[in-house]
């Protein structure tokens, strides 16, 4: 959690594309004077490390990302969630925008109701919290009271669902330098991160999606939901119940039994598994921030902003490597793999070759859970497997030299679920049974 002191409230934040624009440019003239100072002071000192350097920029970073927030901020908390994608001082920092980051003013909240609905928050609560209790990357949240019942009104940043697309043009830049991505890869993302993230930003959507998920689910064995109440919601702001429990970090420092560890990661498990192989449709931002854990090992879920939707022609294919079957027939390997967007037709046969076993590789591992029947997520040795094959993608030049981008842009959000998920579960250290609604055969 972040120290109380670095998160202040903003008066104020950049709306228009010039003003954001410009908060970029002074951060990029910031970073460049700290690689100037370091390097100076290197001369001086040779035992100075690039660890001062990159806390230096990572805290420059974010300090511009809590401002401008949106669509900028959200790209520094997904990628906080990879512990091997940034270095130590990038990922601690950006953890922050999971949990908090620095709130609006309450009289800029007060402005969003009188837009929203002609009235003040005083005019619908009977008490409602000046301070945000809680702040992240498209809201903030407060709690709120009436007659007796206890409600968290999430209050949407102004500007933010007008900025998306700018926003993206602008962070571009620094996802393709700190990530070593192609401008080519991030093109064929960009759409559909665009259109989830036009969808966060609509609270009457998202009403809508937690309502359904939240019926479809209710027989699932130790979770809850909120409910939500649409007379105090509309486009910008969304009301719903108080729910109680703690976040993951602060959960685990209550020393939970192994028992409780496990109840809580069948409990994420199950929930997961019915979305995506039965609803085909999926919460598909699996990050601590959006969970609350209950000493009984019971789960509440609190955000349904980021929802995927599995188109069924693509369901069918991400899903048929989990057969064990795949990979004992080369034909049909070589058929779910140009579905997939690992190989292509006009690929060479040394490439094809290259990628088949390297993809292959990559769902082995990746899939291991599936066909375990119990699976110790708490094993640091799978995941030092998984983090291991990162690097080496990372590292490959077939890989970077590649004039395709390997992989589906419907996979995009999946693969990040199934990531979130896996790591969610492995700091629980959770032991469970991985049986899924999926057909194996």
């Amino acid at each position: 959690m972040p120290d109380e002191k670095e998160v202040k409230n903003l008066d104020s934040m950049p709306t228009t594309k010039v003003q954001r624009a410009t908060k970029f440019m002074q951060t990029g003239v910031k970073i460049g004077g700290n690689y100037v100072k370091h390097y100076a002071k290197k001369l001086v000192d040779s035992n100075t490390t690039q660890a001062e350097l990159h806390a230096n920029n990572a805290k420059d970073i974010y300090n511009a990302l809590s401002e401008l927030k949106g669509s900028a901020l959200k790209v520094a908390q997904m990628m906080s969630m990879d512990r091997n994608l940034l270095p130590s001082a990038y990922q601690e920092k950006f953890t922050m925008a999971q949990y908090s980051a620095p709130p609006l003013s309450y009289p800029l909240v007060v402005k969003t109701f009188a837009s929203a609905f002609g009235k003040t928050p005083a005019d619908f609560f009977d008490t409602f919290t000046k301070d945000a209790v809680n702040a992240a990357s498209i809201g903030q949240v407060h709690r709120a009271t009436k007659d007796g019942q206890v409600f968290a009104v999430k209050v949407q940043y102004p500007g933010v669902a007008d900025s998306i697309a700018s926003d993206l043009r602008i962070v571009k830049p620094f996802a393709v330098q700190l990530l070593g991505l192609t401008e080519r890869d991030i093109d064929m993302y960009m759409t559909e991160v665009q259109g989830m993230l036009v969808a966060e930003t609509d609270y009457e959507l998202e009403l809508k999606n937690a309502v359904h998920i939240a019926a479809q689910c209710a027989h699932i064995p130790n979770l809850f939901f909120p409910r939500y109440y649409p007379e105090y919601s509309s486009k910008r702001i969304l009301t719903m119940d108080w729910v109680p429990g703690q976040h993951l970090n602060e959960f685990l420092l209550t020393n939970p039994t192994q028992a409780v560890r496990n109840q809580l990661g069948q409990a994420l498990w199950d929930f997961y598994d019915y979305q995506m192989h039965v609803m085909h449709m999926v919460h598909a931002d699996p990050h601590p921030g959006n969970f609350l854990l209950q000493p009984d090992g019971t789960l509440g879920i609190i955000d349904f902003g980021c929802v995927k939707v599995i188109p069924e022609e693509y369901y069918k294919k991400h899903f048929r490597v989990i057969s064990p079957s795949i990979f004992k027939d080369e034909a049909t390997l070589n058929q779910v793999f140009l579905d997939l967007q690992f190989i292509y037709e006009d690929d060479t046969p040394q490439l094809k070759r290259l990628f088949t076993d390297l993809f292959s590789e990559m769902v082995e591992l990746t899939i291991k859970p599936f066909r375990s029947g119990e699976f110790d997520f708490g094993s640091e040795d799978y995941f030092q497997q998984l983090y291991n094959f990162g690097e080496r993608l990372a590292k490959m030049d077939e890989l970077k030299k590649s004039k395709k981008p390997r992989g589906s842009k419907d996979a995009l959000y999946l693969n990040r679920t199934y990531f979130g998920l896996y790591s969610m579960l492995n700091q629980l250290g959770a032991k469970i049974s991985t049986k899924t609604s999926f057909d194996l055969a």
